[in-house]
């Protein structure tokens, strides 16, 4: 694993806090499932308040989503590196997607968090190939498309009987 690296620069201010997930990124183990952990009330917040309004879910996500494109590539500039590990605001949009639309409760919560995980770390296509778009895009659509499979699963699940939320 690389070595925990500070910023390079002071500069980056409220973005690089934002993108290590105030703090969460600097975890000595797992910093990845630590920004996730951080998330897991975000998305309870979303579907659960929400939950009835589509549009607002995808709004949220969308922002989200834009917000950590912004700071993660302000972050990436501010470390000197291409994709830092202390980076963990993809990972928080890519839950939000996992979680996305789908009933609030513990059981969406437990399958999102393990699915997202397992696609995050495993990286399938097209999730490895994203991280090769520039900047903060690169940073966050790998995880987004890892919440995509996700929450799809978690759909086939449902629908097959397994998985019941």
């Amino acid at each position: 694993m690389p070595e925990r690296t500070e910023p390079k620069t002071h500069s980056g201010g409220i973005a690089v806090r934002i993108a290590t997930g105030f703090g969460a990124g600097f975890a000595p183990v797992a910093p990845g499932t630590a920004g996730t952990l951080l998330a897991v009330p975000l998305g309870w917040l979303m579907v659960s308040f929400l939950g009835a309004h589509a549009w607002l879910q995808a709004i949220s996500v969308a922002a989200a989503s834009a917000i950590a494109v912004w700071s993660a590539d302000r972050a990436a500039a501010a470390f000197g590196v291409e994709d830092p590990g202390e980076i963990v605001v993809d990972e928080m949009a890519g839950f939000l997607v996992a979680v996305a639309l789908l009933p609030a409760g513990w059981k969406t919560l437990v399958a999102a968090f393990t699915l997202f995980r397992l696609f995050d770390i495993t990286k399938p296509p097209p999730c490895r190939s994203a991280e090769s778009l520039a900047g903060g895009l690169g940073i966050v659509a790998d995880d987004l498309v890892a919440g995509l499979y996700a929450n799809i699963f978690i759909r086939i699940l449902c629908a097959s009987g397994i998985l019941s939320l």
